[in-house]
C-alpha cells in the first residue's frame, strides 16, 4: 500500500476569520431569504424547504473539512472517498516529476575516510561532500551519467560543523572545531597543465584537459577557541563585498564579516535572545532568518538596508503571522530551506513535524508530523511493515534521536518549489505542496536512515550549450530538447563513511566484484593490518580484489598502481548441513559474495556451527541459526566483528528454500543465517542471499513445523545443526 503522512494543515488567521464571517453572513441571507419565501406556504412545504436548507449546510460544513485540510494520507485501494469538490490540481506535474529521482533503491555510493555529515549542491553544479575528520570533496555531475569526482581537501583538522554556498554558487564556506573558518572560490571551468590526481601526485597528462579550478581563497582563525556552528553567505551580485555571515556555539549574536579577506566583525546583529542555530540568506527578497535554540524566527535584511526589518515584508509585528509555532511547541529548530523563487521556506524541528512557512507573510502553510509516535500509533492500526522491518526502523530512529547528527536533518524544494523532499522512517518522502499529496517515496525498499539531502536536476555542465531549464522543457521547441537532464538526491545516513545517490535508474552494481558501494577510498593502516594479520587468506584476497577492482573501474587508480601479488584460492560452491532432522544440501554463490561464503565456510570447517539450535522458527516463513548462545543475541564473523552486505541483481528470494545471513541493520552480518521455505521478495537488499538448497527441501519444511514458543519463536524440543561439510 502508499503509506502517506496524515497531518492537519494550518490556514492562516486572517483567511479563516474572513471566509467564517463570509460563511455565517451568507448562512443569515440565505434563511432570512428562505422564510420571506416561505411565509405563505404550507408547514409540509416549509418542512422540506427546511430539509433541503439543513441538507446543504451539511454538505458545505463537508467541504470544509474536506481533504484541503490534511496531509499526505494512506487510503485503501479502492476505498478512497468520492471527492466533494473540485480537487486543486498541479499543472505539468507528470513533467515536474519526471525529472525527480524515483528509485526505490540507491544506484551507487561513495566513500570518504570517516562519517560523512554534510553533502550540498551548488548553482554551478558541484556536489560537496564532508567528513568528520575535516575532508571536503569536490565532485560534479558526468555527462554520460552518474558524478565523477573532482578535488579533495583536508580542510580541517577538527569535525565540520557548518557549510555554506553562497547564492551565486561561487563561494563555499566552512567551520570546523578547530576555531578555523575557511573560504573556498568555485568557479566555472579552467585549464590546468599539471592536476592533481586522486593519491595527491601531480600528473602532466598526454592531452590537454579541462579540469575545474577550485582554490581555498581566505582562512579565518577565531580568537579564544570560538567554534562557528552557522555560516551563511548575505551578499547581493550587486555588492562589493562578499558579506558573510557566521553565529558561534552558545552565542546569540551574528557577527557580519568580509569573507574574502579578514576576520574582524563588520556589524553585530542582536536579535535574539537564546543561542542561534541556523541562517539562511534569500537572495530574492535580500532578507535573512535566523532561527534560535528556544524556538524564535527572526527576519531581518541585508547590508542596503543596515541590517535592520526587511523592507520585503507584508507584515508589521509578528503577532500578525505564525512564526511562534516553534516556541509554543517548544520544538528546537534543526534547518532552515528557501524554495528556488524565495517564496516559501521549509523547517524541520525537534518534534520530528516539517513546517512550511509563506516567506513575506510569515504564516505556516503546512505542517506534516514525522515523530515515532505517529507512525507507531499509524502501524498498529494499518500494517505500514512487517513486524520484524518496522521494529528495525524504529530502532534505529531512536538511535538517531539520542545522536547529535540529528540536527542535520533537513527538507528540500525541487527546483519548481511545487514539492518538497525529506527523509523519514519509510523512505525519502516527496510532497505536492500544491495538492497536500505524498506523490512518491524515494528509497523505500532501503533499511537506512538517510538523515541529510540534496537534490541536482540541473544537467551537466559543458563547455558550449545552454542549460536547460524546466521552463524550456515545458516549451514545445524541438531545439531545446537535446540537453538530457541527470536528476540525482545524494543522501547521508547516521554513522556512515558513505553517501547514497539515488537516480531514475536501476541500482549500478558495476561488472564483476565490484558492486554498487563503490571503494573509492585506499585502506586506512589499521584495516591493512587487520587484513594482512588475518590468517584467512581469502579474507585479505577477496578484500584486494574488490578494492582493486573498484578503484579501476572509478578511474582513481590504474591496476598497476597497486602491485599486489595475490594467491588465487577457490571457494567451496557446496555445503551440506547434517541435522537431527536430515541433511540440507546448498549451493554457494562465492563469486557473487565472496566475503560472506568465506566467513560462511570457514566457520563450517572450524566447527563453529556444530551443535548450533535452530533458535528461531517461523511457520510458513523461515528456520534461522547459527546463535552459539541460542537465543539470536550471539554470534560473530571469522573477522571478529561485523561485516558489509553483499547484493547481487541476480541472487534474490524469489524462490522459496533461499540460504540468506540474518543481521540486525545494514551492514551487521556475523555468523547466524536462516533459510526460507516460501518466497520472500521484501528481504531483497535487506539480507545477503548466498546459497540455495537443491537436496533436502523436506528437511527444512519439516523443521519449519516443529511446534514452538509463541513469544520466542523457539522449538520447545531443540532442533541442532550437528556439523556442517563443506565441498569445492
Amino acid at each position: 500500500g502508499n503509506y502517506y503522512n496524515c497531518i492537519m494543515s494550518r490556514r492562516s488567521s486572517s483567511s479563516s476569520s474572513s471566509s467564517s464571517s463570509s460563511s455565517s453572513e451568507d448562512e443569515d441571507t440565505s434563511r432570512k431569504e428562505s422564510g420571506r419565501n416561505s411565509a405563505g406556504k404550507s408547514l409540509t412545504e416549509q418542512s422540506e424547504i427546511k430539509r433541503k436548507l439543513t441538507k446543504t449546510e451539511e454538505v458545505e460544513d463537508d467541504e470544509e473539512s474536506s481533504g484541503d485540510d490534511f496531509g499526505p494520507m494512506p487510503v485503501a485501494e479502492g476505498d478512497e472517498p468520492k471527492a466533494k469538490r473540485k480537487k486543486r490540481v498541479l499543472k505539468h506535474e507528470k513533467l515536474f516529476l519526471e525529472n525527480m529521482p524515483d528509485a526505490k533503491n540507491y544506484e551507487v555510493s561513495f566513500m570518504h575516510r570517516d562519517t560523512i555529515t554534510h553533502v550540498v549542491v551548488t548553482k554551478t553544479n558541484f556536489i560537496i561532500t564532508a567528513s568528520v575528520d575535516g575532508h571536503i570533496k569536490f565532485w560534479t555531475k558526468a555527462t554520460d551519467g552518474g558524478i565523477e569526482f573532482v578535488k579533495h581537501f583536508k580542510s580541517h583538522l577538527g569535525i565540520i560543523t557548518t557549510v555554506a554556498v553562497s547564492a551565486d554558487g561561487m563561494q563555499l564556506a566552512t567551520g570546523a572545531e578547530d576555531s578555523t573558518i575557511k573560504v573556498y572560490h568555485v568557479p566555472t571551468f579552467g585549464i590546468d597543465l599539471l592536476y592533481p590526481n586522486y593519491m595527491g601526485v601531480f600528473e602532466a597528462p598526454t592531452d590537454m584537459v579541462q579540469f575545474w579550478n577550485l582554490d581555498m581563497t581566505n582562512m579565518i582563525q577565531l580568537e579564544g577557541g570560538k567554534v562557528s556552528i552557522a555560516l551563511e553567505w548575505v551578499y547581493a551580485q550587486s555588492d562589493a563585498v562578499s558579506l558573510l555571515a557566521t553565529v558561534y556555539r552558545d552565542d546569540s549574536r551574528i557577527y557580519i564579516i568580509n569573507g574574502s579577506a579578514g576576520n574582524e566583525p563588520l556589524h553585530i546583529i542582536e536579535v535574539h535572545s537564546a543561542p542561534i542555530v541556523d541562517i539562511r540568506y534569500n537572495a530574492h527578497l535580500q532578507l535573512v532568518i535566523s532561527c534560535d535554540s528556544s524556538g524564535m524566527i527572526e527576519y531581518w535584511a541585508g547590508h542596503d538596508e543596515e541590517f535592520g526589518m526587511p523592507s520585503a515584508v507584508s507584515f508589521e509585528f509578528k503577532t500578525d503571522t505564525d512564526l511562534y509555532d516553534l516556541l509554543k511547541s517548544k520544538a528546537k529548530p534543526y534547518r532552515l530551506v528557501f524554495s528556488p523563487d524565495g517564496s516559501k521556506f521549509v523547517l524541520t524541528a525537534s518534534d520530528h513535524k516539517v513546517r512550511i512557512f509563506d516567506t513575506v507573510s510569515g504564516k505556516l502553510l503546512r505542517v506534516y508530523d514525522e515523530s515515532l509516535a505517529y507512525y507507531t500509533e499509524r502501524n498498529k492500526n494499518q500494517s505500514l511493515l512487517s513486524s520484524m522491518e518496522f521494529g528495525r526502523r524504529v530502532a534505529s530512529e531512536r538511535e538517531l534521536e539520542k545522536s547529535s547528527f540529528v540536527s542535520l536533518s533537513n527538507a528540500t524544494f525541487d527546483e519548481t518549489g511545487n514539492f518538497i523532499l525529506y527523509p523519514t522512517i519509510l523512505g525519502i518522502k516527496v510532497v505536492n505542496v500544491v495538492t497536500n499529496k505524498c506523490v512518491r517515496i524515494i528509497g523505500s525498499s532501503e533499511t537506512i536512515r538517510f538523515v541529510t539531502i540534496a537534490l541536482a536536476q540541473e544537467p551537466p555542465t559543458k563547455m558550449t550549450g545552454a542549460v536547460k531549464s524546466i521552463d524550456m522543457e515545458l516549451a514545445d521547441n524541438p531545439t531545446l530538447q537535446d540537453v538530457s537532464r541527470d536528476p540525482l538526491l545524494f543522501c547521508t545516513s547516521l554513522h556512515k563513511k558513505r553517501f547514497f545517490i539515488f537516480s531514475r535508474r536501476e541500482p549500478d552494481y558495476g561488472s564483476g566484484e565490484i558492486g554498487r558501494d563503490r571503494f573509492n577510498e585506499k585502506p586506512t593502516r589499521e584495516e591493512q593490518m587487520a587484513v594482512t594479520g588475518c590468517d584467512h587468506g581469502n579474507a585479505f584476497i577477496g578484500f584486494m580484489t574488490h578494492l582493486q577492482l573498484a578503484l579501476t573501474f572509478t578511474g582513481v587508480m590504474p591496476v598497476d598502481a597497486l602491485q599486489i601479488k595475490m594467491k588465487e584460492e577457490k571457494l567451496a560452491s557446496q555445503a551440506v548441513l547434517h541435522t537431527t532432522y536430515g541433511d540440507i544440501h546448498i549451493k554457494l554463490f562465492p563469486n557473487e559474495c565472496p566475503k560472506t561464503v568465506e566467513n560462511f565456510t570457514s566457520h563450517a570447517k572450524s566447527g563453529y556451527y556444530d551443535s548450533h539450535i535452530f533458535h528461531r522458527v517461523i511457520k510458513n516463513f523461515m528456520i534461522q541459526t547459527g546463535d552459539p548462545f541460542g537465543d539470536g543475541t550471539g554470534g560473530e564473523s571469522i573477522w571478529g566483528h561485523d561485516f558489509e552486505d553483499e547484493f547481487h541483481p541476480s541472487l534474490r528470494h524469489n524462490a522459496p528454500y533461499t540460504v540468506s545471513m540474518a543481521n540486525s541493520g545494514p551492514n551487521t552480518n556475523g555468523s547466524q543465517f536462516f533459510v526460507t521455505v516460501v518466497r520472500t521478495p521484501w528481504l531483497d537488499n535487506k539480507h545477503t542471499v548466498f546459497g540455495r538448497v537443491f537436496k533436502g527441501m523436506e528437511v527444512a519444511q519439516e523443521i519449519s513445523n516443529v511446534k514452538t514458543n509463541p513469544k520466542t519463536e523457539k522449538p520447545y524440543e531443540d532442533v541442532k545443526i550437528l556439523n556442517i561439510t563443506v565441498k569445492q
